[in-house]
């Protein structure tokens, strides 16, 4: 009996370490999966977890989008056939290389090729018929006859790349109210390099940073009429801000729409901007965009009778319908980061400031849908940015000094995310008081009454925006 009742103690001990053990396991395995898609993080994975009410299959379809927009793709041929098609051209291998985190893009350092910074092309329409395509809203862009709408600035083995972007800078000097100097870096881009005949007399170049991707998914849950009782295209409320809609044709739902995506709120819907980005990016063919080489236009013959990843099994697609739907519920479903530091009274300030010094006119703060407020800041319009911001390329029914308010949720967690600051839709700005400075157009009484505000009211508004 003795021995028997050792003998217990010693299995239930055995049991409690075990289980202990277990325990300790559990949570160093998987507290950070449980964690990624249940809590609101400030970590670096704060833009890619899930929003909090995904059913279990929901979550497995939110990761199994997760795991399309990580992979590297490959050029074809290979025998891994759900990871070729590759290119020819391209600019990044994943989504993830340029939507770090879901975050944003960086400006490539010196001597490095961009890989999250792209510099789109187009030309002034040259015949009546293709102005009549932009008025109908059929093409937002007139094609670079040769370089398509983007420059590729890699390309698959035995192919040359269309060019390499290089990119200069010019510092300018801002004198604030105390005496205080900000140094604004103007960027200058040229393309060396090219590797496909020159480019038309008349190309229009616009370079854009990959944008963070939280909250897309709301975005599009926005009401037209909603975002359309900003609109003000004559400015009869004499506050110096019009703000006017980008209609746009939208391939899948084959009519012209509001668009609401991208710098210019040249696409209609999230589908149709992750298809896009397939194509043009990484030159992989969708349902949307069912050419198997891409942006290669008919000038690049080598480049369109490359080998290519179409599989008849898959629809003739490199990537079908299945897995654009799996990346499409998971970019929908990104979770929003709280709001940091509410509470704190520098931030109640700040936001105080940040409607006094009319911000809030074009950075809207909320909306609500349904039973649930969103807080975005910004009205989904296009707006006047004026010269120092221009980069005189229409797209759509925006000119060439037209940006869309870009949204300002998660922006204070810029470098959490990503280990940098860049803002604005080229990176040019590396901090957000920089990014104020360069406001003009129609946000240029905003951001003079931002440089005549003391340091300290400065601070207090920054302090805010850093915890959006």
């Amino acid at each position: 009996m003795k021995h028997q009742k050792i003998l217990i103690v010693v299995t239930i001990t055995l049991y409690s370490i075990l289980a202990v053990i277990a325990l300790v396991l559990f949570r160093t395995v998987f507290a950070n999966e449980v964690t990624s898609y249940l809590a609101p993080l400030q970590n670096n994975k704060a833009f890619s977890t899930p929003i909090n009410d995904l059913s279990s299959k929901q979550l497995s379809k939110f990761s199994a989008g997760r795991s399309l927009f990580k992979k590297l793709w490959i050029a074809a041929p290979t025998a891994t056939k759900a990871s070729d098609g590759l290119g020819p051209l391209y600019n990044a291998r994943s989504c993830f290389q340029c939507h770090i985190n879901a975050g944003r893009g960086q400006v490539p350092d010196t001597g490095k090729r961009a890989v999250s910074l792209f510099m789109r092309l187009s030309i002034p329409p040259q015949n009546d018929t293709e102005k009549a395509l932009l008025q109908e809203h059929k093409l937002n862009v007139i094609a670079e006859p040769t370089y398509g709408t983007q420059l590729q600035n890699f390309a698959v083995t035995g192919l040359a790349s269309e060019g390499e972007l290089q990119i200069s800078f010019n510092d300018i000097s801002i004198n604030l109210v105390d005496d205080e100097t900000v140094v604004l870096h103007k960027p200058s881009y040229q393309i060396d390099n090219l590797q496909y005949g020159e480019l038309h007399p008349e190309t229009l170049m616009s370079p854009r940073m990959a944008p963070q991707l939280v909250g897309m998914g709301l975005l599009e849950k926005i009401s037209e009429q909603d975002i359309l009782q900003f609109s003000d295209l004559n400015d009869a409320d004499n506050n110096g801000i019009s703000g006017k809609p980008n209609y746009v044709w939208s391939r899948e739902n084959q009519k012209v729409m509001l668009g609401r995506f991208g710098y210019k709120a040249g696409v209609a819907t999230l589908n149709e901007q992750n298809q896009s980005a397939f194509f043009g990016d990484l030159g992989l063919s969708t349902p949307l965009f069912p050419k198997p080489w891409g942006d290669c236009s008919k000038n690049q013959p080598v480049c369109r009778s490359a080998p290519h990843g179409d599989d008849a099994t898959q629809g003739h697609l490199e990537v079908p319908q299945k897995a654009t739907d799996a990346v499409l519920f998971y970019t929908r479903n990104l979770s929003i980061p709280s709001q940091r530091h509410v509470n704190d009274p520098m931030v109640i300030k700040g936001q105080q400031l940040f409607n006094q010094l009319g911000c809030s006119h074009c950075h809207r703060p909320s909306y609500q849908l349904g039973t649930q407020t969103i807080s975005p800041y910004t009205d989904m319009l296009l707006h006047d940015m004026g010269d120092g911001l221009a980069d005189n390329r229409p797209e759509g029914e925006a000119t060439g000094k037209e940006w869309r308010t870009a949204p300002l949720w998660g922006i204070g967690l810029t470098e959490t995310i990503n280990g940098h600051n860049y803002y604005l839709h080229d990176g040019r700005a590396r901090t957000l008081q920089q990014a104020i400075l360069w406001h003009g157009g129609e946000a240029q009484n905003a951001s003079s009454r931002y440089s005549r505000l003391n340091k300290r009211s400065r601070q207090i508004l920054l302090k805010f925006l850093e915890s959006l």
